[in-house]
């Protein structure tokens, strides 16, 4: 595997970055400790611009401050006060784009994630989701800001093939609030993976 270098991060297009995560592998290395899976389902959160952003209008507060920093950081955030959800921060120093990490198909460690996840056997529950994803790979809020170009927390490219075809962009979910920038189709999965989050998608939208 080749870790992703700053310049993959420190791109203007943060809905090609979360096209281009799709198939990528999420590591986690704690001590000698070591879980990964490759990314199935990412969303893009355009910043400033996209009221389904934490920094739409470029708002700034203890939590999102983080989001400001050079792309190749991790942004960890409390949902519900239960799910710690991590983000990538991609672009330029103070431009707050973002792509939350929605789903992995398991490659390594599958034992710790059962642990973790307090799971007694492996289903598609495991990565299935943000929230899980986190748990699975043991990331926290504790992890906000750490540099992803580092060895304990990265993502890496590998030999695996994908056909461009195979990746299907869709509305994000959950961003009702949003008004139309609901609609917009900056999320994207893995045609037919079993571990891709929401309802089975049946069609592609352009973009």
């Amino acid at each position: 595997m080749k870790k992703l270098d700053k310049d993959f991060y420190n791109r203007a297009d943060v809905v090609k970055i979360a096209k281009e995560l799709i198939g990528k592998v999420l590591v986690t290395q704690f001590g000698e400790v070591i879980t990964s899976g490759r990314i199935v389902e990412t969303e893009a959160y355009a910043g400033a611009i996209d009221r389904a952003s934490h920094a739409f209008g470029g708002r700034r507060t203890n939590r999102t401050e983080v989001m400001y920093q050079p792309g190749g950081t991790a942004y960890v955030y409390l949902c519900y006060g239960i799910h710690h959800l991590f983000n990538v921060v991609t672009n330029q120093k103070d431009v707050p784009h973002a792509i939350l990490i929605r789903a992995l198909d398991p490659l390594q460690g599958l034992n710790t994630m059962l642990q973790r996840t307090g799971k007694k056997k492996a289903d598609y529950t495991l990565t299935k989701g943000p929230g899980n994803v986190s748990k699975a790979l043991g990331i926290h809020t504790g992890h906000t800001g750490w540099n992803l170009l580092d060895d304990e927390i990265f993502i890496a490219s590998d030999d695996f093939s994908l056909n461009k075809k195979d990746i299907i962009a869709t509305p994000r979910i959950g961003v009702d609030y949003a008004g139309e920038d609901a609609k917009l189709p900056y999320r994207f999965i893995l045609r037919d993976n079993p571990y891709v989050s929401g309802k089975k998608i049946n069609h592609t939208l352009s973009v």
